[in-house]
């Protein structure tokens, strides 16, 4: 009996369509094929720009390609770029490197990955994100398993100026006691990657129903932990060689929304972090440089 044949990916389709369509899709269909990464980060519109071509084309190449629209066309690419679920990390290898500098060359490409990664976040996402967060009553960060240092990381530097108002979920106990505790007025950042955690999922959507403004820092327009959220915040995890997904980008997308928050706060957050400071210098908290 014949085993049936394991479905192309949506670039490898589009590229086999291309002699066929018409002149303009094929432009525009090139252009797709050689960014395919920005094809699942950026707006239609912003792409349509960056190529020279109409939005709508985006929509007509997609139904050429038999799928529904240009959201349906984008999803299928953004979930062709994931690592197998059941082996996220080890299915991740390569084979090892030759030569006498085989250690340096990885290294030198993965620095070059992470680079283009976050050349790749959209800084006007971001700005509007910090907006949210100032202008929100208290803020919310969760992060779990391998993302709970970029929480934890966030959660330091808002407190730094808003000590009273940000709270890591689960960081004093049953994390379902916070996410019972998300009102209308609060913000709530989550931040994952694929395989996504369950904890994850339930804070995104814990946010969600209770009115809060929900920020989804994630790898992918279909993470589960983005859906419904006010501001999808994107990086690039699987791009980066080495076995483990990059947090390289949720880093610094973390930092940025601290730098911008605490700017937006004027004087009043200068003054609070003022007074943070002289706190740490009192306690003696750190090593005195030598003069």
């Amino acid at each position: 009996m014949a085993q049936p044949q394991p479905k192309s990916s949506p670039l490898s389709e589009l590229c086999s369509a291309l002699p066929s369509l018409p002149l303009r899709l094929q432009q525009v269909g090139r252009f797709v094929a050689a960014n395919d990464y920005d094809a699942t980060t950026r707006s239609m519109r912003d792409l349509a720009a960056e190529a020279g071509a109409d939005p709508a084309a985006f929509t007509r190449l997609a139904k050429a390609l038999g799928y529904s629209g240009w959201d349906e066309l984008r999803a299928a690419l953004t979930e062709s770029r994931r690592p197998a679920q059941a082996q996220p990390f080890s299915a991740r290898t390569r084979a090892g490197r030759k030569g006498p500098h085989a250690e340096i060359s990885l290294v030198a490409d993965k620095l070059e990955a992470e680079a283009a990664g976050l050349a790749r976040i959209s800084t006007g996402s971001v700005a509007e994100a910090a907006k949210a967060l100032h202008a929100a009553r208290r803020i919310w960060i969760a992060g779990f398993r391998s993302c709970r240092s970029v929480a934890e990381l966030l959660n330091y530097q808002l407190r730094l100026f808003r000590s009273d108002e940000v709270q890591l979920v689960g960081g004093s106990g049953p994390e379902d006691l916070d996410l019972g505790a998300f009102q209308s007025g609060d913000a709530v950042v989550v931040i994952g990657f694929a395989p996504y955690s369950r904890a994850s999922v339930l804070s995104a959507r814990a946010a969600h129903d209770s009115g809060a403004t929900l920020v989804a820092i994630a790898d992918a327009i279909t993470a589960p932990m983005a859906e419904g959220a006010d501001h999808l915040l994107l990086y690039e995890a699987a791009a980066s060689p080495g076995f483990f997904p990059s947090l390289t980008g949720a880093i610094a997308i973390a930092q940025s929304l601290a730098a911008v928050t605490f700017v937006l706060g004027g004087a009043k957050t200068k003054r609070r972090l003022e007074e943070t400071e002289g706190r740490l210098a009192a306690m003696s908290q750190y090593v005195a440089e030598k003069g």
